[in-house]
């Protein structure tokens, strides 16, 4: 490791000597003399704050202001007046001129910190004052001129961000003059417990307490922890476990009432289309629905094709109505019906087999709720006479029992739920 490289790092109080971690670096010292665009790219909570600021330092503006703005803090109606500034009167509450942070940082370095999250109209802006350092004020048509640096960083996946239309391709590419990449803190496995180390030394001498040390163990076992929140996230931790802890020798089984065991899982970064769990369950839940519903359906179809045999014989079906008792009781769905379950039919050994002479053995019943072999043609049109016989026999099944319609549907042998549906359908609604 070099001599700068190891100055840097004890100026900023950076720990760890992971090879990515220390190509980042080398990156920030190597830019920070000229004026390029430097965009650092990591994931929340890697440390991406000390890129600017080592690049700042090391420039030839290091003697001017330094400006770090977080963009996704900033409201979108305001963000413009922050960066920008704006002129008495641009907009309501403007009682005063207020100059930009691009005006008060010339000379200097503005870090933008999630510039991911800037509205697309901010981003027009941006690009302007990048290609040529030029700006007005909200509410203005003077044009004004900035020597800034600027430096930003995100965690947003930007060619998707651009794919999706929520960041403009033509600043993403004049940002990215030189790209840093921070490597997440379930990389290095070998800094953690050295991170671990200077943060408990840190938080004992601010609390005044003794200092935190782990087991080996517990080094094992929190060295193998994916730590989403990355650094800031173990900081967290160091902290907490400073002030509560009573006894300063950490076990495994104490840290892992921190990091429980179940958190062990491996990271999935910047995949928003992978399904999760309850997704499929959900899923699942609908279409046992549907199914139920389909069901429920065919078996109130089996009752009134029932009902219209009894009360008319076969001599008098359509072959419209014959063909739709054949798709409903099929040869294979025959197979399955037993004496005193449904209605049997003997029907001859082709394909396409035609009603002949069906003989009702009882009452339809509904314990036969097998529906995968049964097929339901759609789109096919019901038959205006068997239309007529059905709307005949609900009226009938109502006058009978006075409109007690729970009791017309058991005489009919459909549920209560279909005959509503049926009434509102043939508008015997009173």
């Amino acid at each position: 490791m070099s001599n700068e490289l190891q100055n840097i790092k004890n100026r900023f109080g950076i720990i760890g000597n992971f090879p990515a971690l220390n190509r980042a670096l080398e990156k920030a010292i190597q830019v920070a003399p000229t004026d390029i665009s430097v965009l650092v790219i990591g994931e929340s909570g890697v440390g991406k704050e000390f890129i600017p600021k080592i690049i700042h330092s090391e420039s030839k503006r290091k003697h001017q202001p330094y400006i770090v703005v977080n963009c996704g803090a900033i409201p979108e109606g305001t963000i413009d007046s922050e960066l920008f500034g704006h002129e008495k009167g641009a907009f309501t509450g403007a009682t005063a001129t207020r100059k930009g942070y691009f005006e008060v940082a010339d000379g200097g370095t503005i870090f933008l910190d999630e510039v991911g999250e800037l509205p697309l109209q901010t981003q027009v802006r941006l690009l302007r004052v990048l290609e040529s350092g030029e700006f007005m004020k909200v509410g203005s048509s003077q044009v004004q001129k900035t020597n800034v640096r600027i430096v930003a960083a995100t965690n947003v996946n930007m060619m998707k961000a651009i794919q999706d239309g929520r960041f403009r391709e033509d600043l993403y590419y004049r940002l990215n003059t030189v790209q840093i990449d921070m490597p997440p803190l379930r990389e290095r496995k070998g800094d953690i417990h050295l991170l671990f180390r200077k943060f408990a030394i840190d938080f004992a001498e601010k609390y005044r307490m003794p200092e935190l040390e782990l087991e080996p163990s517990a080094v094992h076992y929190i060295e193998n922890y994916t730590f989403p929140g990355n650094i800031r996230q173990l900081r967290n931790l160091v902290e907490q476990m400073t002030v509560v802890e009573r006894n300063r020798h950490v076990a495994v089984e104490k840290l892992a009432e921190y990091i429980p065991m179940e958190s062990h899982l491996p990271m999935v970064v910047n995949t928003p289309n992978t399904p999760k769990q309850n997704d499929f369950g959900s899923e699942r839940e609908i279409m046992y629905k549907i199914l139920f519903d389909m069901r429920n359906d065919i078996n109130d179809l089996k009752s009134l094709t029932s009902e219209l045999i009894k009360n008319r014989g076969t001599s008098d079906l359509s072959s419209h109505e014959k063909n739709l008792i054949n798709r409903i009781y099929t040869p294979e769905t025959q197979q399955n019906v037993a004496p005193g379950s449904l209605l049997y039919f003997e029907n001859n050994n082709n394909h396409n087999p035609v009603v002949q002479n069906p003989t009702i053995i009882s009452e339809p019943d509904n314990s036969y709720e097998d529906i995968e072999d049964i097929e339901i043609e759609e789109n096919r049109p019901e038959s205006l006479s068997l239309q007529n016989n059905e709307k005949d026999l609900i009226i009938k099944a109502l006058e009978k029992h006075k409109g007690r319609r729970n009791k017309a549907a058991d005489e009919l042998g459909i549920s209560q739920r279909t005959l509503y549906r049926k009434i509102k359908q043939y508008n015997l609604e009173e």
